[in-house]
């Protein structure tokens, strides 16, 4: 299998709150709900960079779709990392999510390793690592 991955999908309860945090709070570009003629069709699709996007479906949705019943939320699954170019910029980021209603679950600060990240939670508790590596030249 070669890995391509264009859709991360995280489930959410709300999709009006979680569309109003990404778009209105962080500021991410999306067309909104789309969708929503299905039944359990409604989502919403961001455009992360070229080749990626992040969707937001309800966790009925996923459910119903896969014939799994939904389980409880767990913050600890998995990170969604974003990468900055500087200190200044992951703390700017950690503003804006705070702003945005984020809930600042470990503030930016120096790493073991030599970078700097700190973690928040979106309303439906995906944890997003900010972090700047210096190691790393992309960002």
């Amino acid at each position: 299998m070669k890995p391509r991955i264009t859709v991360i999908t995280v489930g959410v309860d709300d999709l009006d709150r979680a569309l109003g945090f990404y778009r209105d709070g962080l500021g991410f570009a999306t067309e909104g709900i789309v969708g929503q003629e299905f039944e359990y069709g409604a989502v919403v699709f961001i455009q992360l960079q070229p080749g990626l996007k992040l969707a937001l479906w309800p966790r009925k949705s996923i459910g119903r779709d896969t014939g799994l019943p939904p389980g409880p939320a767990s913050a600890t699954e998995m990170t969604l990392g974003h990468n900055v170019g500087s200190k200044d910029e992951a703390d700017a980021v950690m503003a804006k999510a705070r702003a945005a209603g984020a809930v600042i679950v470990k503030p930016a600060h120096d790493t073991f390793w030599g970078g700097y990240s700190g973690y928040f939670q979106d309303p439906d508790g995906h944890l997003w690592e900010v972090v700047w590596n210096p190691q790393w030249s992309e960002a």
